[in-house]
């Protein structure tokens, strides 16, 4: 009784799953560490905006009670956390009334999703903190 050779019928199945478990892989490591920086991104957003809001125009408080920021100290303060924080990306510091926003707009390189074309995957964050009354 002759055997039949099967030599290189399984090829294309396995290549085909091969890739399929790559791409998984690479949604799963990927997706995880774009969500991580996405953390990362809030924190710093959410510590910016704080640090801005903390610069209240001093005379206003003392000489009438009001409780104002000082815009150009508060975007100043916001500015140097987010400098120091050494966050990649863009960031916007918009300070309205007595609110200071951050928002942060980034992108997360890719490690396994680049072999499927995806460089990158783009990183949105925001945060906003009003003024306060100091504690007495």
């Amino acid at each position: 009784m002759k055997h039949k050779r099967d030599e290189g019928t399984a090829t294309a199945f396995v290549v085909v799953w091969l890739m399929a478990a790559m791409l998984l892989s690479g949604l799963v490591f990927d997706c995880g560490m774009a969500i991580a920086s996405k953390v990362s991104a809030v924190d710093v957003a959410q510590a910016a905006s704080r640090a801005g809001a903390r610069e209240l125009d001093v005379t206003a408080l003392r000489t009438t009670g009001t409780i104002r920021l000082d815009p150009i100290k508060a975007e100043i303060a916001a500015r140097d956390w987010l400098v120091r924080s050494g966050i990649n990306g863009t960031w916007i510091v918009t300070v309205i009334g007595n609110q200071v926003t951050v928002t942060i707009t980034s992108a997360q390189p890719t490690q396994l999703l680049h072999l499927a074309g995806i460089e990158q995957i783009p990183l949105h964050a925001s945060a906003t903190a009003d003024a306060i009354s100091p504690a007495r």
